[in-house]
């Protein structure tokens, strides 16, 4: 069995989209981004199993929240970001900095081009 095949815990996610085969779905390349970084901090023992459980939970259960779950894997990242800031991986400031320089290069990149950091104008 290769290490694909392997399924982490983290694939067993409360409410998390899977295929009729029970594979994960994401609706953009960001999200498998998200799971795959997660998936790897998780098995470099930054986190446990129940951690993540319930650090997610807490986000899905937020008030506020789309009731038809189109905002999964926003919950997923909030989750991840608040683990690696309990941790000191990152602080809070770092992780909002960066998140306002990939949409401000997402504004500024040409339909049809890939969106990168050095696109953004206050880099």
């Amino acid at each position: 069995m290769s290490a694909c095949e392997v399924q982490s815990e983290l694939a067993q996610s409360p409410g998390l989209p899977k295929s009729p085969e029970g594979d994960p779905v994401f609706p953009e390349p960001w999200a498998a981004e998200a799971f795959a970084m997660t998936v790897h901090l998780h098995e470099r023992g930054l986190f446990t199993w129940s951690e993540w459980a319930e650090t997610l939970s807490c986000e899905l259960l937020r008030h506020g929240r789309a009731e038809d779950g189109s905002d999964y894997f926003d919950c997923w990242v909030a989750a991840l970001s608040n683990l690696i800031v309990r941790r000191g991986v990152a602080d809070a400031d770092a992780i909002l900095d960066l998140q306002k320089s990939w949409q401000r290069a997402a504004e500024a990149t040409p339909h049809g081009k890939p969106i990168e950091l050095v696109n953004d104008p206050m880099r």
